[in-house]
């Protein structure tokens, strides 16, 4: 079939695959010598107190601006329930497939990490140290503990919350085991908005606020292979959003029957 009409390609593949250790430096404040000052009627005291008063808020602003932001997404179709544990320390608990958490602030540095199922410390699926930077960033566990399609291993993705404006901001995250490389579209076609997104892989777009009717198809040079899923999703504006593909395209082939679906999660709703 010839398509006539011309495409609006809103984004080429951006993002990249996520590894486990983030490689990454923390940025400090610039060091300040004070300037001691004399003045007839100023108290020196007080300007050297004030002065102390003032650099403590501006470390502890530092400080503040340097931590990294984790969350953990469990993305693995046919792994149990699980307990993420931090330096020994259990941080989450019986964690369910397609849960993402919340964001757990760290200081920037090495963690050891180990992700178990739950209720059970002596059987680890993940166990490694994680590097983390300042920023914001979502450990997701993905592939299969036992099937045939993707092993089983732990991503590491940067998460862009900076204002996208009047936009709003989607990031696609390919998650399912047996799918191959999507485009996704909409508008029956007509908006390209991913394309070539392979298992691992996350991209981003910005789009104006409005309904859309996403359209995941296999990908193609010319990105119209045949829907095999579509979902609605009405992004407003300011946000930014993350939308996880997961489960199989074909579950009863699958060593688990969990179909394919879209699970979307809000990151930043734009209300700082």
């Amino acid at each position: 079939m010839t398509r006539n009409h011309t495409r609006r390609r809103a984004l080429s593949l951006i993002g990249s695959t996520g590894i486990v250790a983030i490689a990454g430096c923390t940025g400090g404040g610039d060091d300040s010598e004070d300037e001691e000052m004399s003045d007839d009627g100023a108290n020196g005291d007080d300007m050297e107190n004030g002065a102390e008063d003032m650099n403590n808020e501006s470390e502890s602003d530092d400080m503040d601006e340097a931590m990294g932001n984790v969350r953990v997404a469990h993305l693995s179709p046919d792994a149990p329930n699980v307990d993420v544990w931090v330096d020994g320390d259990a941080v989450l608990e019986d964690v369910p497939y397609r849960a993402v958490s919340d964001y757990l602030p760290l200081e920037p540095g090495t963690y050891a990490v180990e992700i178990t199922a739950a209720g059970d410390p002596d059987t680890v699926v993940f166990d490694d140290d994680l590097e983390v930077s300042e920023g914001d960033y979502t450990v997701a566990a993905v592939g299969e503990l036992e099937g045939d399609d993707q092993p089983f291993e732990v991503m590491v993705y940067e998460d862009d919350l900076s204002d996208p404006g009047d936009q709003a901001r989607i990031r696609l995250v390919h998650a399912s085991p047996d799918a191959p490389a999507v485009d996704v579209t909409a508008g029956d076609g007509e908006t390209v908005l991913f394309e070539g997104a392979a298992f691992g892989e996350a991209a981003a777009v910005e789009v104006p606020a409005d309904m859309y009717t996403l359209e995941v198809r296999p990908a193609t040079d010319a990105n119209d292979g045949d829907a095999v899923a579509t979902f609605d999703v009405e992004p407003d504006a300011g946000t930014v959003s993350s939308a996880f593909a997961v489960g199989y395209l074909e579950p009863e082939s699958a060593s688990i029957e969990e179909p394919f679906d879209l699970e979307v999660v809000v990151d930043h709703d734009g209300d700082h």
